[in-house]
């Protein structure tokens, strides 16, 4: 059965790419276009792993992070971060809120891919 992966991002352009290249990849792909969506995504479908932007409408991915990673229920769910944010301060953050991954953008489609098999594989 496929690895359900969700991707949350405001830019539908990321979205549409990451989800273009793991389908290649044989992951199932779910998609949201803000924090809230994206939370709620989550607890409907249990995906494997989470690719979520930081800076988004509603609410932001470090609070997302942080809701699902003090969840029982769904703290073991990597969180990879995507995010034009790459001073240290941003990055350090990401971490207390339980992203396992910080990518920075731009990024290289390639890299995130490989990351998230690293994680599913």
């Amino acid at each position: 059965m496929a690895k359900k992966v969700l991707i949350v991002d405001d830019e539908q352009d990321i979205v549409e790419t990451l989800k273009f290249m793991l389908e290649t990849e044989n992951f199932e792909c779910h998609c949201a276009y803000d924090g809230e969506q994206g939370l709620n995504k989550a607890k409907e479908i249990m995906p494997d792993l989470i690719i979520l932007d930081v800076m988004m409408p509603i609410m932001n991915g470090y609070k997302v992070s942080r809701l699902l990673k003090f969840d029982p229920q769904y703290r073991d769910i990597p969180i990879l971060m995507l995010t034009a944010r790459s001073q240290e301060k941003d990055k350090e953050l990401g971490e207390e809120t339980g992203a396992n991954e910080y990518i920075t953008k731009p990024f290289d489609i390639n890299f995130v891919i490989e990351r998230v098999k690293s994680y599913l594989g």
